[in-house]
């Protein structure tokens, strides 16, 4: 089969229907280069349907919501002000995630300039800064439920990420990377923990309503408690299995 180069990538429209054929394009180059977050951002884009403008009704709907649509609110700068997250207290959700940053080598622009790279459009202000502050969460949402940022880590969260919003173009970038990671892998344990993922997510509060930014000074652990999240035991069996299975692969080659 011949392979469509980037430059030939169906352009994705500013509609509220799906665009299957934007999106598949951007699943091949994603497959082909999983470190290629602009993709994902693409395919979220082109699967979107009604579920950004039902998502973004209800977040309108908080108090949350009304907070920072009033007051223009940045997730991204309260995260990126790291002297702040490092003066909060131990435990705590803010240098909990500091660390994590830290250890994986991220920022909250990162994710910007890849949702950049993958095309952006909105109807009004409003809708941009729900985007936004939706798209900044994402590493916020590791620390908390507790998921890596490996790929079966990647996956699970998604998973609870789709329970949460409901977009399509989350689910099948799972669909294609779980199948992907069951074929090389040969554990069809990946599907149970993806679907610990999604239980998770169905089963916790809204986390795109929730206050970020004053959970960020709470213990972890509260925070865990109080956003109704479930240990993921599946999927640290799973990825303890295969991180131990990869070391006796190395030592064997050493």
């Amino acid at each position: 089969m011949e392979t469509v180069s980037k430059s030939e990538a169906p352009e994705i429209k500013d509609s509220a229907w799906y665009q299957p054929r934007a999106a598949m394009h951007a699943i091949r180059e994603l497959m082909q280069n999983p470190e290629d977050t602009a993709q994902v951002f693409r395919i979220i884009k082109a699967m979107s349907g009604p579920s950004r403008a039902k998502t973004f009704k209800r977040f309108c709907k908080t108090s949350v919501g009304r907070r920072v649509l009033a007051n223009r609110e940045s997730l991204a700068d309260r995260l990126n002000d790291r002297d702040a997250l490092r003066a909060m207290p131990e435990g705590s959700l803010g240098r909990e995630y500091l660390a994590f940053v830290e250890r994986e080598n991220l920022s909250a622009d990162g994710l910007a300039d890849a949702s950049e790279e993958g095309g952006r459009y909105f109807h009004t202000a409003d809708q941009e800064l729900y985007s936004n502050r939706t798209r900044d969460m994402h590493d916020l949402w590791h620390v908390t439920t507790g998921y890596g940022r490996d790929g079966l880590g990647e996956l699970s969260l998604l998973a609870f990420s789709y329970a949460q919003l409901g977009n399509i173009g989350i689910a099948m970038i799972i669909y294609f990377g779980a199948r992907g990671g069951v074929r090389e892998s040969g554990d069809k344990r990946i599907w149970k923990a993806i679907w610990e993922g999604y239980r998770h997510g169905r089963r916790a509060t809204w986390w795109a309503g929730e206050d970020w930014e004053g959970l960020l000074s709470a213990p972890l652990e509260n925070v865990r408690k109080q956003l109704g999240v479930a240990k993921p035991e599946t999927y640290r069996e799973v990825f303890l299995d295969h991180l131990a299975a990869a070391q006796q692969a190395e030592a064997a080659a050493a």
